[in-house]
């Protein structure tokens, strides 16, 4: 999460980048930093559950940009949650202000920046399929992103501050002046080239006159994830030229106007211990702690993932995970193919859910999803009633936790985690449908990759609340058939909507039907996942078209007929014929 207000303070110093003509080279990209800026960049829909499609195009289109101008891309996720609770105050806060303004988004429109349920999922499939590297990492990412480019001698591609600090012999390629679309071409061969700006840190040392090995100093006296020295009073002439709170570009500067004066990292400590007043001796060593612990997260280990994307080794678990996460779990998790929920359940026995565009008065959505989840805790953790996982979601428009009891019931309480890979395809499928309360048979016919989103909207319809009524689902399997029509047609270009529909509020009561119907569709897949895909794993993007679906929502409650809606001349721009359209095709049709 970075240095708050760092990016303000070299933005307002922009002649710290170097302009660039990016190609030829590896690239290691922050891979759900790429992920959120790209959706909320793109003027998609947050508003009515996401623009999958769309936003499937649009991954392939920056990966094609990518590989015309020779360049390498080499994506790393996070993975679990920092298991030491360092960053836990600071996760909660942001919680806090991601269920406020989803609500806000909910009430009133506009952007509330809150990145659609399956949107990760479908980063994740469309690079798989467009077979670009990926590793996800058993922690946070940034250390082993920056370990992996210092060791490569490549750039970085994020907008995340930490990276601003981290000393990266390529330097930085903050994704905001990153013009993947605009492209460029050169030289007597036309080659292809991107144009971007590159940070470095001598680049800023330069300008700001500090030392670089006194960097990570100023990361942690500014205040990043590790250290909140805004609960101390500080009593020097830097920090009373700006409130000792203060995230602004402004006290950033005059903290490293105070640090120029220092050559070694130890000797600034020192001084700001000093500049704290008095401290008791455990206070101090608190503090002391935090800053350790704030510059240690800038020195770089070796890189693991080197070996890994090279020969396929997978990363060495952990410490604290070792015991916990089974062997044959360990590639899978590297790769992706399993969420990275797995670890916190396993390692913290807790579970943040994110919140959705969602009206605060309205249950949490994922209340309907909650039995899926605890057939994955079991199998995760057993039963019995010692054990219980900590859920963090909201209720009403606060941050609330709940204790949940893992569920391991009839056929599943035969698996075991340790040799859950090896158990039979059978049991695997039984104990999934069971799970999802559907019969073999009701999947008889059905092609394999729609088994499992219908088995998912057979459990919606039983166990969403309030029920969804006729035309709630009649919209979403129309939406269903306009994604396989397009999918089976090979075609890359999704329909989009107008954007000026995109920031619009949506209908209360659908929106929340339909988020529980994507909450039950994501536990399914994380739960299928686990259970090593009895059933074949959908093409996400193809599933659910908010803008298209809720509009259709609003035609059958008007009579509209489905099948009139199935004409392929009836649809325009997901925004389906106006009335006088709709009578002339309706009897042309006849």
């Amino acid at each position: 999460m970075g240095v708050q207000g760092l990016c303000s303070l070299i933005e307002a110093n922009n002649q710290i980048y170097q302009d660039v003509h990016f190609r030829d080279s590896r690239l290691v990209i922050d891979g759900f930093n790429l992920c959120y800026l790209m959706y909320f960049r793109s003027g998609l829909d947050q508003n009515h559950g996401g623009e999958y499609a769309a936003f499937e195009d649009l991954i392939g289109k920056f990966v094609k940009a990518l590989k015309d101008c020779r360049i390498e891309p080499y994506v790393v996720l996070d993975g679990g949650t920092d298991y030491t609770a360092k960053k836990l105050d600071t996760l909660k806060e942001s919680a806090k202000d991601r269920i406020r303004r989803a609500h806000a988004a909910a009430e009133e429109g506009g952007w509330g920046s809150i990145l659609p349920p399956l949107a990760k999922k479908v980063f994740k499939q469309t690079l798989a399929r467009l077979e670009v590297p990926v590793a996800q990492c058993f922690g946070e990412a940034d250390r082993e992103i920056a370990a992996l480019a210092s060791e490569w001698k490549c750039p970085v591609l994020s907008n995340d501050s930490d990276f601003y600090i981290f000393d990266l012999p390529a330097g930085l390629l903050p994704i905001t002046h990153f013009q993947w679309e605009a492209g460029g071409r050169s030289g007597s061969w036309r080659e292809s080239f991107i144009r971007c700006k590159s940070y470095t840190t001598s680049s800023f040392c330069t300008l700001f006159n500090i030392q670089p090995q006194v960097l990570p100093v100023f990361a942690a006296l500014a205040g990043n994830d590790y250290v909140k020295l805004r609960e101390v009073r500080l009593t020097s002439r830097w920090a009373s030229s700006a409130p000792a709170g203060s995230r602004s570009a402004g006290r950033l500067k005059v903290l490293l106007r105070w640090l120029s004066g220092f050559q070694r990292p130890r000797e600034a400590v020192e001084a700001a211990l000093r500049l704290m007043g008095d401290l008791s001796r455990q206070r101090e060593a608190e503090v002391l702690q935090g800053l350790s612990l704030g510059m240690e997260e800038y020195q770089l280990p070796p890189s693991y993932l080197r070996s890994f994307f090279t020969d396929g080794t997978v990363p060495p678990l952990l410490p604290e995970a070792v015991g916990l996460v089974p062997d044959w779990a360990r590639l899978p998790l590297t790769q992706g193919r399993l969420t990275e929920d797995i670890l916190d359940v396993l390692l913290l026995k807790r579970i943040g859910l994110g919140p959705m565009v969602d009206h605060g008065s309205l249950p949490s959505a994922y209340l309907t999803s909650r039995p899926l989840r605890q057939v994955m805790y079991g199998l995760l953790l057993g039963g019995g009633q010692s054990v219980r996982v900590e859920e963090s979601d909201r209720e009403d428009l606060r941050l609330s936790s709940c204790m949940v009891h893992p569920a391991l019931r009839g056929v599943a309480q035969q698996l075991k985690l340790d040799s859950l890979d090896k158990a039979a395809h059978s049991l695997r499928l039984q104990v999934f449908l069971e799970a999802l309360g559907v019969k073999p048979t009701h999947l008889n016919g059905l092609p394999p990759h729609l088994r499992l989103p219908v088995a998912v909207t057979r459990y919606w319809m039983r166990d969403a609340s309030p029920s969804p009524d006729r035309s709630l689902l009649q919209a979403l399997m129309l939406g269903l058939v306009t994604g396989e029509t397009q999918r089976a047609s090979a075609g890359s270009s999704a329909l989009r909507p107008t954007k000026t529909h995109c920031s619009q509020k949506p209908d209360l009561d659908v929106a929340h039907a339909y988020n529980q119907w994507q909450a039950c569709m994501m536990d399914s897949i994380h739960l299928n996942q686990l259970l090593g895909c009895p059933l074949p794993e959908p093409h996400i993007a193809w599933l659910y078209q908010g803008l298209l679906v809720h509009q259709l929502v609003d035609r059958l409650r008007r009579a509209t007929k489905p099948a009139f809606l199935l004409n392929r001349n009836s649809t325009r721009n997901h925004g389906l014929v106006s009335g006088g359209e709709e009578k002339k095709t309706s009897a042309a049709s006849r």
